[in-house]
């Protein structure tokens, strides 16, 4: 199931963006914490909504990105 969070920025989450990331804006965040459930929002859009999904489709999208499925 997926879900969204209307105003990320209002969510009380702490939100962190990947390490591989660079300035140049196009990233997404996302906010550890959230049992069962991993929140992605866009990084140029705090305010905006998040996309929150589960624990399982979360590390079904890394793998497939690590191993380049996608």
């Amino acid at each position: 199931m997926t879900t969204t969070i209307p105003n990320a920025a209002q969510a009380g989450l702490s939100w962190i963006k990947s390490t591989y990331s660079s300035d140049g804006g196009n990233c997404v965040e996302v906010a550890h914490g959230v049992t069962g459930a991993m929140p992605v929002r866009d990084s140029k859009n705090p305010a905006g909504p998040a996309l929150v999904v589960s624990d399982t489709s979360w590390n079904v999208f890394l793998d497939a990105v690590k191993h380049h499925t996608i």
